[in-house]
């Protein structure tokens, strides 16, 4: 118990200055309403919540970091220590180790390797995975996709594997490992090739949620000009209220997608598009704190489960929300 208690899991925290906002309040007290224990699938108190994974618990923790919420971002990072494979994976639902699903335990393991210098060997088996899935031709590999298909056969779109770049390429440069910056690079250099990288396409293989996957990894990986076409693509169908619709021609919209490719303006210094954003999402929150997939007419994206990637990246979109400017 005194271990747990020196790591701050005991401890309530407070929220920074820039927290003050209701919705943000709100959001954090649903994050905490998650139950950790060390080798099972994390647990939220309501039956409307997915439950946290070992990929969003990994970035999830990067953002209670943000939000000063160390211990319980400490129990999360525990909780990923305890899950991690001997090769350095991580799983996804389907019990498959995912390249996907091992880059975001990276950004977890990252805002806390100066905290927690124990972590190195667990944050560096969890990199050689990763820089090993990246063929020589750049392409990003994975033993599986299930998780990423529909119903109908149709899948999410394989450019989504972008946002498995950046934590990669943040790695080698904090560990001053040049395999796996070049990993990285290759990587990007693959992709950029394709024509239609950035195209928001009217289908469920590029909802807004990829497409915010798309542009924030992007943007960290200094391609701005390719960000900025598909960000553009996203801002001519923005609606007065802020909202955008889940594609090109949907009636719905993906709450997680607004908040991510508000992340992705605000790091572009590209303000109005996703203040509205913003300001439609908070009309929007569930009195949970939470936020359902989708909602709108014909929504196809968790209409009723409470998923935590959309509390998360409201999160991080508020925090560069309130960063503008400094």
């Amino acid at each position: 118990m005194k271990f747990l208690e020196k790591l701050g899991f005991a401890k309530e925290e407070l929220l920074p200055d820039f927290a003050e906002n209701g919705t943000v309040k709100n959001c954090i007290k649903w994050v905490k309403g998650y139950k950790i224990k060390p080798g099972l699938v994390i647990q939220h108190r309501s039956s409307k919540a997915l439950p946290l994974t070992q990929e969003t618990t990994g970035y999830m923790i990067k953002t209670m970091r943000l939000y000063e919420q160390t211990g319980l971002a400490k129990k999360m990072m525990m909780w990923e220590v305890s899950n991690q494979r001997p090769d350095g994976a991580f799983i996804a639902v389907d019990m498959i180790p995912y390249t996907f699903d091992t880059a975001q335990v990276i950004r977890g393991y990252l805002s806390l390797i100066d905290e927690m210098p124990e972590l190195m060997g667990n944050l560096k088996r969890a990199c050689d995975y990763v820089a090993s899935k990246i063929a020589p031709n750049g392409e990003v590999l994975h033993d599986s996709y299930e998780t990423w298909k529909f119903p109908d056969g149709s899948m999410l779109s394989e450019y989504g594997n972008l946002y498995c770049l950046p934590p990669l390429l943040q790695a080698g440069k904090k560990l001053k490992e040049p395999k796996y910056v070049e990993a990285a690079r290759r990587s990007m250099d693959y992709y950029r090739k394709f024509p239609d990288l950035v195209e928001f396409k009217p289908n469920m293989s590029m909802i807004s949620h990829y497409l915010g996957y798309m542009m924030e990894a992007l943007m960290e990986m200094g391609e701005v000009e390719l960000a900025k076409k598909g960000l553009a693509q996203a801002e001519a169908i923005q609606k007065a209220d802020g909202s955008i619709p889940a594609y090109p021609g949907a009636n719905w919209v993906c709450s997680t997608g607004l908040a991510q490719l508000s992340i992705a303006w605000y790091m572009l210094g590209h303000n109005a598009p996703a203040d509205k954003a913003m300001a439609y999402l908070e009309t929007i929150q569930n009195k949970s704190g939470g936020f359902y997939g989708s909602y709108g007419q014909g929504a196809q994206y968790f209409p009723d489960k409470e998923i935590s990637w959309a509390v998360k990246f409201f999160l991080d979109a508020h925090y560069l929300r309130t960063q503008k400017g400094k």
